[in-house]
């Protein structure tokens, strides 16, 4: 697989089909890649930087005005990340919907593997990963790492309730709420299961997305103001595309246009202490934007081409700027390793490309919760001076699943046995050293439907037909004679148009099998 470094500061996209960027004045190639699956042992001596994963939420690969010059919005410091650092053109989150992307990113295990199939998890689910499963925080802080987590959680927690007869929530879009009785939930009592018992010293959280109730902050596991007060919710029919909450408990004051704020500024506090605490610090920064509500603010209002949601990718790309001058400001910028990614692809409908000629999934078919690429491919931007080649750019396929084995490569430790089984390491990739194969031959995708994919080379297939997501037809029962599924060649159809399952049954048959092998279930 090739890296490319260049030199002009704002790249041009290519002519081709495959929808990466060629830069204007190309200086070298590095071929690079693999390891082993998970992080092996390295020099002890390797310098172990600070670690920073900023978790946008819906943000799409075409949001970026680094990666596409037809962009509706500006982003110039999510560009200054990729201008300084690597970007990747092939790369995905582990799911086309957030819970179980989260899920992948924190544990190196795709989401299927557990009791969550389809869908995401609620407010005020039950916890999804197990105290006993080996985190990145966990296996961060056991060597040596200040470890803290600001920002949306949405991987359940552990509620404490008044009375135990009574449930919490009925599994729909509607929050189960008495207004005779009242909350079920007892806020005074910290909740469990929750960051503080997975390997994260600091936490401050918001439960779910932020359409989800409960509508308070949690610091370390306790909520930093009770939520005493009830929404009815909020309707796109009263204020217009994407302005939507769901009615449920709230806490008095709590300003859903400020919890973007709210996050960068508890996280600067956890970066801060660094000036009294010397150990490196992990801070994983999901951030609850630009996933509905869009709610920019009065200094991005109006600024962009395509209506409030340009204009809260806007609002992130302030904010994350907010964060990257105080690295600068501290002189921590040349040894903390910034991760930039999105935990799905962005929501943007038909209607929406009806009105706006912006496209935040770029040349990719689909949207969130779809198989197709738009639902899964995603911006991946890694920067650390020094180490990374700044302005470099890597085809390397790669999953939000391989954050665990590619941090322990960087700091030279091994990945508990048993732990992180669907994550490999991509320091060598993000470090630009040479190599003759791949870091991974193939991978898993998903649906917010459960529908499966897998991709290996050039090569992509479904074993049914449709989206499996938000896209029309969902799905789609084959005709008689038909094809019974989906073969993609990528490398000449990124746009996913051409159906070649007909012209390749081989090639179909023997990812079937491998997809099979895999998710370890039959299609």
């Amino acid at each position: 697989m090739a890296i490319v470094v260049f030199s002009h500061p704002r790249p041009v996209v290519s002519s081709g089909t495959n929808g990466i960027f060629i830069p204007a004045l190309i200086l070298v190639f590095i071929f690079v890649t693999s390891c082993n699956q998970v992080g092996v042992q390295k020099d002890s001596q390797k310098v172990r930087p600070n670690i920073i994963y900023i978790l946008a939420d819906d943000l799409g690969y075409g949001d970026l005005s680094v990666h596409n010059r037809e962009s509706a919005v500006q982003t110039p410091h999510m560009d200054r990340l990729a201008i300084e650092g690597m970007s990747f053109s092939d790369a995905h989150s582990a799911s086309a919907v957030c819970t179980p992307t989260r899920y992948g990113i924190l544990t190196g295990e795709y989401c299927w593997r557990t009791s969550l199939k389809s869908g995401v998890l609620w407010g005020y689910s039950p916890p999804l990963i197990s105290p006993s499963q080996v985190t990145v925080a966990s296996f961060l802080k056991s060597n040596g790492y200040r470890t803290g987590v600001v920002g949306k959680w949405h991987l359940g927690l552990g509620w404490q309730l008044k009375d135990e007869a009574r449930p919490i929530e009925q599994y729909d879009w509607h929050y189960l709420f008495d207004q005779e009785l009242g909350s079920n939930v007892d806020y005074t009592k910290p909740v469990a299961g929750g960051p503080n018992q997975l390997g994260f010293e600091y936490s401050y959280i918001f439960p779910a997305s932020l359409d989800m109730p409960p509508y308070l902050y949690l610091e370390n596991g306790i909520a930093a103001d009770q939520p005493t007060d009830y929404t009815t919710g909020k309707s796109e029919q009263e204020d217009g595309r994407g302005v939507f909450w769901r009615a449920g408990e709230v806490s008095p004051g709590f300003q859903f246009d400020g919890v973007l704020s709210e996050i960068i500024t508890k996280g600067a506090e956890f970066i801060k202490k660094q000036e009294t605490d010397q150990r490196p610090f992990f801070l994983y920064l999901p951030l609850t934007a630009p996933h509905t509500p869009w709610l920019p603010t009065g200094e991005t209002v109006g600024t962009t081409n395509a209506g409030k949601y340009t204009d809260f990718v806007k609002l992130v790309d302030n904010q994350i700027g907010i964060l990257l001058k105080l690295l600068d400001e501290m002189g921590l910028t040349n040894n903390t390793l910034v991760v930039l990614s999105s935990d799905n692809g962005a929501h943007w409908t038909v209607k929406d490309k009806g009105l706006f000629a912006h496209r935040p999934n770029y040349i990719y078919r689909g949207q969130k919760a779809d198989i197709y690429e738009g639902g899964h491919r995603i911006p991946y931007v890694v920067r650390w001076p020094e180490h990374v080649p700044e302005g470099s750019q890597s085809d390397q396929l790669l999953s939000t699943t391989d954050f665990m084995a590619t941090m322990a490569g960087v700091i030279g430790k091994k990945v508990p046995e048993g732990a992180a089984p669907d994550s490999y390491d991509m320091s060598e990739v993000i470090l630009g050293k040479e190599s003759t194969k791949p870091a991974r031959m193939q991978m898993i995708q998903h649906s917010l439907s459960g529908l499966f994919a897998i991709r290996q080379g050039k090569w992509k297939y479904t074993p049914v037909l449709g989206s499996g997501g938000f896209s029309d037809p969902v799905s789609i029962d084959p005709q008689a004679g038909g094809p019974n599924g989906a073969l993609y060649d990528l490398s000449i159809d990124i746009a996913e148009t051409q159906n070649l399952i007909s012209e390749y049954p081989e090639q179909a048959r023997l990812l079937h099998q491998k997809l099979e092998e895999i998710a370890c279930q039959e299609f």
